[in-house]
């Protein structure tokens, strides 16, 4: 049977877990169609975007995503097609509670995977094994109000600031895929928007980018270390009841495998299910393979994007959440941070000793997450640039400019 119809059937059953909570037989295949949800608001919306704080009203492209009366969508939308749940059937959590470290030590080993995010001061924690189950947490982290998303088929996780043209607003999951890969919705006005690039694909706010924040994926045992005051996500206060530590995707992540529910071309230049760090800025992208930016223990790479120089920083540790059935036991893939590594006008270089990360012109140690701990630059933290852990067919099919570095 080929790759591809493996998938299929293996995914068949992972999208009866995702909705239900435990893993079943599927025993049709999903239908092309969306329903709406209680959540969604539809009858009182503004009629014009030229000042902040008002948002047009129009169709819902949740439920309607054919409705003449929407401008034209960005991408065809043959291709947003359903992942088989109805909207938020993969439920967001719109009320997060929040735990200590030392709470959330008693069920998370050192090597899980986090997503986490600091704003203000304030650092949260979202364990991938709540995230998996969830795909969206509607969040408010040091006063600002914030998406953190997970995209179990591309492997990929991106925070957004949750604000439209001076709107507030929250997210769900629409139920659809665009490239293997979460497709969102407003709840302000049910525009599609695309969790890969923060774009409004679909609906009346067609054309609107949302702000991403960076919030990288990190080993439990590095955030705990980092970040000894920090807050974490409470799997026992998500309103549902999901087998959370176990990865309803086993086996997934598999360089020799084929995305579930692609439809897209994949670039040959690697494997589509190679893991990459991609990059973006200033208009330039790059992609670097695991391999290329791994090592023993301890990394860091020098690089340029476009003409601004970054520094690549991987530490091992970190367990894949999609390869074995629990996830504290995959496969051990690292955390990245990536940052630019211009401090007080200065271009610091970066090699590592005694498995530390140390700059040339200081001799400052510093940590995975960017942060100076002895030295002359003690207390510095490097500025960090938004950047995906994910895999090649999705970052291609959304940067397919990008510069491949695989070694």
């Amino acid at each position: 049977m080929p790759t591809d119809w493996r998938s299929l059937l293996w995914g068949l059953v992972v999208i009866v877990a995702a909705c239900g909570g435990g893993i079943g037989v599927a025993t049709e295949g999903p239908e092309l169609t969306t329903t709406t949800t209680e959540t969604a608001v539809t009858s009182t919306r503004p009629t014009s975007t030229d000042s902040a704080g008002v948002l047009p009203e129009g169709p819902s492209a949740l439920t309607d995503l054919g409705n003449s009366a929407l401008p034209p969508p960005l991408v065809d939308a043959s291709e947003i097609i359903s992942g088989g749940p109805p909207p938020d059937g993969i439920p967001p959590i719109d009320n997060p509670v929040f735990i200590g470290v030392e709470e959330a030590d008693a069920w998370l080993e050192d090597g899980e995977p986090v997503v986490y995010l600091e704003i203000g001061g304030e650092a949260h924690a979202y364990p991938v094994q709540v995230l998996i189950w969830h795909e969206i947490v509607n969040d408010t982290v040091g006063g600002v109000p914030v998406s953190i998303t997970y995209c179990p088929l591309c492997n990929s996780a991106v925070s957004y600031r949750r604000v439209i043209n001076g709107v507030e607003t929250t997210f769900g999951t629409s139920g659809m895929l665009y490239a293997s890969a979460l497709v969102m919705y407003d709840r302000a006005t049910e525009s599609l928007w695309t969790h890969f690039d923060g774009r409004a694909v679909a609906g009346v706010l067609t054309g609107e980018q949302l702000e991403p924040i960076a919030s990288p994926l990190l080993a439990w045992a590095d955030f705990v270390a980092a970040y000894p005051d920090g807050r974490v996500l409470d799997r026992e206060a998500t309103g549902h009841s999901r087998p959370y530590g176990s990865n309803p995707y086993s086996g997934y992540d598999n360089p020799d495998a084929f995305p579930f529910l692609f439809r897209g071309t994949v670039d040959e230049r690697t494997a589509a299910m190679q893991r990459v760090v991609g990059v973006a800025l200033d208009g330039a992208a790059v992609a670097f393979t695991l391999e290329a930016i791994s090592g023993d223990s301890v990394r860091a790479t020098m690089a340029t994007v476009g003409n601004d120089p970054i520094v690549v920083f991987w530490r091992s540790g970190q367990s894949s959440a999609l390869d074995t059935a629990k996830i504290d036991e995959g496969r051990d893939v690292g955390s990245v941070g990536v940052f630019s590594p211009l401090v007080d006008g200065q271009t610091l270089t970066f090699r590592v000793e005694d498995g530390t990360f140390v700059d040339d012109q200081t001799g400052s140690t510093w940590d995975i997450t960017g942060r100076a701990g002895s030295g002359a630059l003690a207390g510095t933290s490097l500025p960090q640039i938004h950047h995906l852990d994910t895999f090649w067919f999705a970052w291609a099919t959304y940067q397919p400019n990008s510069e491949l570095v695989t070694g």
